[in-house]
């Protein structure tokens, strides 16, 4: 990578960090932990295929407010598989996770796409043990982006194998496609995306991840939450489109507010971190000092 990248990206990813693991149901799942044990805490949930490394350069950045913790959902990153990944399985664990952690008060989930709609599942029905919930550009009224290209043909099958790191960071493609200004950013995640096995370089998430239909209650899930919660969607994307963000805010009674990243597309994060980070803290400080709207 030779595009010159900026000194918050620097110093974010050389931040210090720990790591831990939770067994959930057999499993071993994994998650990334920065800042003070006293602070109010942060949990990033990633996307389908994505892994906790996809927010390790903007968790620093919210560090010296709050305690940051970033999960490997099953099949994802360096968390084990499961022979089925069911969205309240993916549920448990992020709660498996807050308990671990031992935060000092109930978190704040932020999910994106589809860890946004596990968020809501997970804020669904653990209301009580939340502060809050804020879901990034994830559609509730129409299928994510992983089904939606599972439903037009698109297929993993079984992973490649590469002979080397640079030829498999080549063939690292964003879902859904979408173009993306901020190449080191892309090269970050996709960097943590590999692993070595015999023979070279493969993606670390499971394939099968994107193979089971789910048949959750999204809509009725999105309304029941209790605690505090809000939206973000990217200016252009074609996931959340603005009538998909209009009709989750309607679901929510219009007491959330649905907050527009511009010149952002679905993910947001990497086109415009900065802007996500300057919306999320608003957000938090916000919801530090204001009553939470009723019905």
């Amino acid at each position: 990578m030779t595009e010159s990248v900026p000194p918050w990206f620097s110093d974010a990813i050389t931040a210090a960090c720990t790591e831990h693991t939770v067994t959930v149901d057999g499993a071993a799942i994994h998650y990334l932990d920065w800042g003070d044990q006293s602070n109010p805490g942060i949990v990033f949930v990633h996307g389908g295929g994505a892994h906790a490394h996809w927010w390790s350069f903007l968790a620093p950045l919210l560090k010296n407010r709050y305690r940051v913790v970033a999960l490997d959902l099953s099949g994802h990153g360096d968390s084990d598989r499961r022979e089925r990944y069911p969205r309240r399985q993916w549920a448990r664990e992020v709660m498996a996770v807050i308990e671990h952690a031992d935060f000092t008060e109930p978190p704040v989930l932020v999910g994106h796409s589809m860890g946004g709609l596990v968020s809501i599942v997970a804020a669904a029905l653990h209301s009580d043990a939340l502060a809050g919930v804020i879901i990034v550009d994830s559609p509730v009224s129409k299928p994510d982006p992983e089904s939606q290209a599972r439903q037009s043909g698109f297929s993993f099958g079984e992973l490649k194998v590469y002979p080397d790191r640079e030829t498999a960071l080549s063939r690292f493609r964003l879902i859904p496609s979408q173009p993306c200004a901020n190449a080191y950013l892309v090269d970050h995640v996709a960097r943590h995306s590999l692993k070595q096995v015999p023979g070279g370089y493969t993606w670390k998430f499971d394939p099968k991840i994107f193979d089971l239909v789910q048949h959750e209650p999204m809509a009725e899930h999105l309304s029941s939450i209790r605690c505090r919660i809000a939206l973000m969607r990217g200016e252009h994307s074609v996931v959340v489109p603005a009538e998909t963000g209009e009709y989750m805010y309607q679901l929510l009674h219009r007491n959330a507010p649905l907050v527009e990243i511009p010149g952002a597309h679905h993910h947001l994060i990497l086109d415009q971190p900065l802007a996500f980070i300057a919306a999320l803290r608003a957000l938090l400080a916000d919801w530090t000092h204001s009553v939470r709207p009723t019905e």
